[in-house]
């Protein structure tokens, strides 16, 4: 689960479990009762800073002496000192004082308990609601399912891994705007969408 939020439908959802979801073609196993707010991706220096890309709208969540939950077996780490680098933060934790004990972090995710989420408003919800869903044309047929979720600043962008015969074959990347995205149904995890002129190729024909 990550605690990233988007903000084109109404209401906020009861929370599902999940154990696995995807992000940029890989596998993400989130333990129970928990949530990804974070993936460490690279070191900074030679004094063990290590860089974490975000999966959260709360980056002040991030701060020295706060605890974060590394890895899937949730090590507790301390975090020493946070500062803001790109659009990414710098970390350095009690215990990785180099470059070498940095990199064997390389991958892994920061987690936080679900009681510790921070409250939506109204129509936000987080991502792990939204890939997944089956996407729906607004005549009922099925588009596909939502893979992935990109941040690109103006509005977020869900990948949807198309059906059979649809697009050709190929990701279609749904603008998250009211024009498009319809509505959203959690409870039966069903999108409705409305297609634009020229946004999927023309269905595959025998």
């Amino acid at each position: 689960m990550s605690e990233k939020n988007l903000s084109i439908a109404s209401g906020r959802p009861k929370r599902r479990k999940s154990q696995i979801y995807r992000v940029r073609n890989q596998d993400v196993v989130v333990p129970d009762g928990y949530m990804a707010v974070g993936c460490i991706v690279g070191m900074h220096g030679l004094r063990g800073e290590i860089k974490v890309e975000l999966y959260t709208d709360f980056p002040e969540r991030f701060a020295a002496g706060v605890t974060v939950l590394v890895g899937g077996d949730l090590t507790e780490v301390e975090l020493v000192a946070v500062r803001p680098h790109k659009n990414q933060l710098l970390m350095q934790l009690a215990g990785v004082a180099d470059r070498t004990a940095a990199e064997r972090l390389r991958g892994l995710w920061l987690f936080v308990p679900e009681d510790d989420a921070a409250e939506l408003e109204e129509g936000v919800y987080w991502i792990h609601d939204i890939i997944g869903l089956q996407v729906l044309q607004e005549d009922g047929r099925h588009l596909g399912d939502v893979v992935d979720v990109f941040a690109t600043g103006a509005n977020d962008v869900y990948v949807v891994r198309p059906a059979e015969a649809q697009n050709r074959g190929q990701d279609i990347l749904l603008p998250a705007i009211p024009e498009v995205v319809l509505t959203v149904d959690l409870a039966q995890r069903k999108m409705t969408v409305h297609l634009p002129d020229g946004l999927i190729e023309a269905e595959i024909v025998d």
